[in-house]
């Protein structure tokens, strides 16, 4: 598949900005009621096996990121989907923003397991259609218990078929920046044996940290080839992870690596 770079509209003359503001609040409306909608929805197929629930839940994620196409013009291409292996693998993904938590979760081969800052499943509706599904929420306070927690969980979840994704960077960062890339994830997979994917994206542009306004354009998710744990450190595998997403990243968003 040919890559093509977002393109968001810069322009920024009153007019536009009125109507990228008129869009965005639209968009923020209707996300807000299909939340709560939704969650209602989720709680009803409680009862139901675990796949039931992740299919049932993850419309959500499919209804939204289509709302953004309509209703902001945010478009996406997706480059590398057959590196995803048939097997369950560790996901480790770049992060500017919203959009690809949202996208990720119904568009991997399998069904995908976050961890997460306990807190969110505090969110009303949306944490508590989040704690139906076998996420892995963490206490950070807890430091090297908290790992040790990711890790038994981790390895159940890959066990049972499912994909853990992560965001080394902690944050969202800025299109054009790099956040310090944290081995989290990587001493995950050595623990597990499971193999890492990298996954480069550049969601930013369209969708801007701590940002209102929703700007049209296209985001490409490039996912990398799988990496094997073995005769790797956690440090050493992050490194070659964090390599692959950053040189990607020129490539997808040459124009934000022009002065560097």
């Amino acid at each position: 598949m040919i890559v093509t770079t977002a393109t968001p509209d810069l322009e920024t003359t009153p007019l536009r900005t009125a109507a990228l503001f008129l869009r965005s609040l639209l968009f923020a409306i209707v996300m807000l009621v299909a939340t709560v909608v939704w969650a209602c929805v989720c709680f009803l197929a409680a009862p139901f096996p675990y796949n039931t629930r992740f299919w049932v839940t993850s419309r959500w994620n499919v209804f939204i990121i289509w709302c953004a196409r309509v209703i902001c013009g945010i478009r996406y291409q997706v480059k590398g989907y057959e590196n995803l292996p048939a097997q369950p693998v560790i996901l480790l993904s770049k992060h500017q923003s919203a959009w690809e938590t949202i996208f990720m979760l119904p568009n991997m081969k399998r069904p995908l397991v976050y961890v997460f800052k306990k807190e969110i499943l505090y969110i009303p509706f949306f944490g508590w259609g989040m704690a139906l599904l076998r996420m892995i929420p963490i206490d950070r306070s807890k430091g090297k218990r908290a790992f040790a927690h990711v890790v038994k969980i981790g390895k159940a979840r890959l066990a049972d078929g499912q994909s853990i994704i992560m965001f080394p960077e902690g944050t969202r960062i800025p299109v054009g920046q790099k956040g310090q890339y944290k081995s989290g994830g990587t001493r995950l997979a050595i623990e597990t044996r499971a193999m890492v994917v990298p996954i480069a994206h550049n969601s930013g542009e369209c969708w801007p940290k701590n940002s209102f306004i929703k700007r049209p354009g296209l985001i490409t998710v490039s996912i990398g080839k799988p990496i094997s744990p073995e005769n790797h450190t956690a440090d050493s595998l992050m490194q070659e992870v964090e390599n692959w997403i950053e040189s990607e990243m020129r490539v997808i968003s040459p124009h934000a690596y022009s002065g560097t």
